[in-house]
């Protein structure tokens, strides 16, 4: 309700009531394991790990934020790719047109990173390549990506780790090892404009940027 006051605008008898009159249950009282946690969440899933900023490397299976409520989130940002698109406009990325949606103020703080970022000249060899909205689910499952949303930006490839890359057969529950070349300067700015890192993730996407403000409120 803090960071998304114009769409949750109250909560009784263990739903959050949304502006357009919906209701979302908050805790379905499943226990899940965790990739039923991931495929099917509930809004009290989404905060059932921390996310960790001072770890150097993240713990076996702390991946918050990589469940997300669809029912909240398609209320939010829209319940199909036609319905995201109306709700986003064009945002200047170094040299790029990002594409990202302007519900809850997203754009706005991407803006917001980029100016910061353009500060430091170290750092724009890290912005090129940008990609943020397509509508999908998430590589080998059915949930949507929070690309579909027009909430998340993917940074150069180039400098980029992702835990699939580096274990093609691994599964959700695997132990696998931590890489990154992200410099944590880059983390920390999209981190004080409301994003997360897919590189705070044990099944890492350090190129992955999310805006996620109720996370980062809770960590």
């Amino acid at each position: 309700m803090q960071v998304y006051s114009s769409h949750v605008v109250g909560y009784k008898d263990g739903f959050l009531l949304m502006a357009d009159g919906d209701s979302i249950l908050y805790d379905d009282g499943r226990e899940k394991g965790f990739e039923e946690m991931l495929d099917d969440s509930d809004v009290e899933d989404m905060f059932n790990m921390p996310y960790d900023r001072q770890a150097s490397v993240p713990a076996y299976l702390a991946d918050a934020g990589r469940s997300r409520c669809e029912q909240l989130f398609k209320n939010m940002y829209g319940r199909s790719a036609k319905e995201v698109q109306k709700r986003m406009e064009v945002v200047d990325w170094f040299g790029q047109k990002i594409r990202f949606s302007t519900t809850n103020g997203c754009a706005d703080s991407l803006r917001a990173v980029a100016h910061e970022i353009a500060a430091h000249v170290e750092l724009l060899p890290y912005m090129r390549q940008s990609s943020s909205f397509y509508w999908r689910t998430v590589r080998e499952a059915k949930r949507q990506s929070a690309h579909s949303y027009g909430i998340a930006i993917d940074i150069c490839t180039d400098y980029s780790n992702y835990w699939l890359w580096s274990n093609p057969r691994a599964k959700e529950t695997d132990r696998i090892g931590y890489e990154n070349r992200i410099p944590m300067s880059i983390v920390e700015i999209f981190e004080r404009h409301g994003f997360i890192w897919g590189g705070r993730w044990y099944h890492y996407d350090t190129m992955h940027f999310e805006f996620r403000p109720e996370i980062l409120l809770c960590s």
